[in-house]
């Protein structure tokens, strides 16, 4: 996955801006940004805190591990059906 030029706090830090009643075109050519990223950020960020953020961060690292996990899981149990297929 790519990572951007701006931090989640850097984006928050923005959006911030922006709730404080600063034109988003205004806050796109300080920053350097395109209107879309503003609005992408708004709609994922939108609403939320740092610890709101640092919270969704642990859930997709969780999430990844649990998958990582049923893949491996999945794969072995596989390997076992198929040995135990060839013995007969």
């Amino acid at each position: 996955m790519k990572n951007g030029r701006f931090s989640d706090a850097q984006n928050m830090g923005i959006l911030k801006q922006a709730e404080g009643s600063v034109p988003v075109s205004e806050l796109c050519r300080e920053y350097g940004m395109s209107s879309a990223s503003f609005y992408k950020w708004r709609a994922k960020f939108g609403g939320m805190d740092a610890s709101l953020i640092a919270e969704m961060k642990d859930l997709a690292e969780q999430d990844r591990r649990v998958k990582k996990m049923h893949a491996e899981m999945s794969m072995q149990n596989d390997l076992l059906k198929e040995a135990l297929g060839k013995k007969r």
